[in-house]
């Protein structure tokens, strides 16, 4: 397998290296794409592990990359699990104030979701709320009609399964590390646990490996990438009854993370969750997860103390409730007070990236850059899923302006 040449590598198989894949194959058929995994599946990390929301675009800033993205995404992810079969229901979600000092941010998340293009968005009272979900209380809400559920993981399988069949020397490699990166006359060299690969271009996709990818590629990154776990609970068969859709609270604006909430999957099952807590290993998915390198480099990083520091009362809450299932029932109770402990089982965990500068701040929107022959997805934090062909078609572009294809 040495010395194979692409006209473009994709590093990273997630949802965006595998719908920048697709997109850049669908409009270029003749180009020869590699897309490397080094994990023996695709979505294996980040896809795999959130919460499957096809989120609507009711947070983000209008005229972000975010905003302008997740709307268009999820309108064409949507188009695609359609043509594809890939499981997903638009079914909306009810957004819920327990507390009169939560009106004020859930009238701002209205109205920016009104600015964001979002159709059918409408302010529900305490009765309209349990006439979609019978056992929260709230005492105002907003019910979005634009978000829904998808398989993510089927859906980045079936993006990448349709490049490979559009072009017959494009390839899918998984169990495929790239390891170092340099330049030979036009090409670039990647150098994989599977032998030498060669390319024209780069697109780097590479979630929680972001920062690391660039800087062995000679691109210079001010930021550091930091993990934050999330963990989920699931609710019993006996209580699954108890939620119709998705519930969300109205997050606390002081926080970079929406809140625990309730989500119904593709598979019936309800999650609850996810907190967020630093985690000691970027792809570590226990508890008690560590890798020393993970851990030297974050806690080395003024940034992350900064943000420690910046959010104290919060991440120690954090913390708390992530080894604690009674703190954690508590803060479901907050939307259905009805729960019991018996009502919840653990579940899932997931590990998210965030870009943080050396002052603390989270570089909240995407970020892409163009560096000499390489293309660098430095910072897709959610709802980069959701937004995962809109971001292909930007990559696409960004590719067809600097590198000519």
């Amino acid at each position: 397998m040495e010395d194979q040449i692409f006209d473009i590598i994709i590093v990273g198989g997630g949802i965006v290296g595998a719908a920048t894949f697709y997109r850049i194959q669908q409009h270029h058929p003749e180009l020869k794409i590699a897309l490397l995994e080094k994990e023996n599946r695709l979505a294996a990390h980040q896809t795999g592990h959130n919460s499957g929301v096809l989120h609507s675009g009711l947070y983000y800033k209008p005229g972000s990359l975010k905003a302008k993205n997740c709307v268009q995404g999820r309108k064409d992810l949507v188009a695609f699990a359609k043509e594809n079969h890939i499981p997903h229901d638009v079914c909306g979600k009810v957004v819920v104030a327990t507390e009169q000092s939560e009106l004020p941010y859930l009238e701002k998340i209205y109205n920016t979701g009104l600015q964001n293009g979002l159709t059918g968005i409408e302010k529900i009272n305490s009765a309209q709320i349990k006439e979609r979900e019978p056992y929260c209380e709230g005492i105002a809400g907003l019910f979005v009609p634009d978000t829904g559920i998808i398989d993510f993981v089927k859906a980045t399988e079936k993006m990448a399964e349709i490049a490979v069949a559009t072009q017959p020397e494009s390839k899918l490699m998984l169990s495929t590390e790239a390891q170092d990166f340099n330049k030979e006359g036009d090409l670039n060299i990647v150098k994989t646990d599977k032998g030498i690969f060669k390319s024209r271009f780069l697109i780097f996709c590479g979630g929680l490996q972001a920062d690391r990818l660039a800087r062995k590629a000679h691109a210079k990154v001010k930021e550091q990438v930091v993990g934050f776990r999330g963990d989920y609970y699931e609710l019993t068969p006996e209580a699954k009854h108890k939620v119709k859709n998705l519930i969300y609270p109205v997050p606390n604006p002081a926080f970079p993370f929406l809140g625990v909430h309730f989500t119904r999957m593709t598979s019936g099952d309800i999650e609850c969750g996810p907190n967020a807590v630093f985690t000691f290993k970027r792809e570590g998915y226990g508890k008690t997860d560590f890798n020393f390198r993970d851990t030297i480099d974050a806690l080395g990083y003024r940034g992350t103390w900064r943000l420690f520091f910046n959010n104290m009362t919060f991440g120690i809450n954090e913390y708390r409730r992530a080894f604690s299932k009674k703190r954690f029932l508590k803060t479901l109770q907050r939307l259905i007070p009805s729960l019991t402990m018996e009502d919840i089982h653990p579940g899932r965990s997931g590990v998210r990236a965030m870009l943080l500068s050396a002052d603390g701040d989270t570089r909240d929107d995407f970020r892409i850059e163009f560096r000499d022959t390489s293309i660098h997805v430095l910072n897709a934090p959610s709802p980069a899923a959701t937004a995962s062909l809109a971001i292909g078609d930007n990559i696409r572009e960004m590719a067809e302006r600097q590198f000519g294809i």
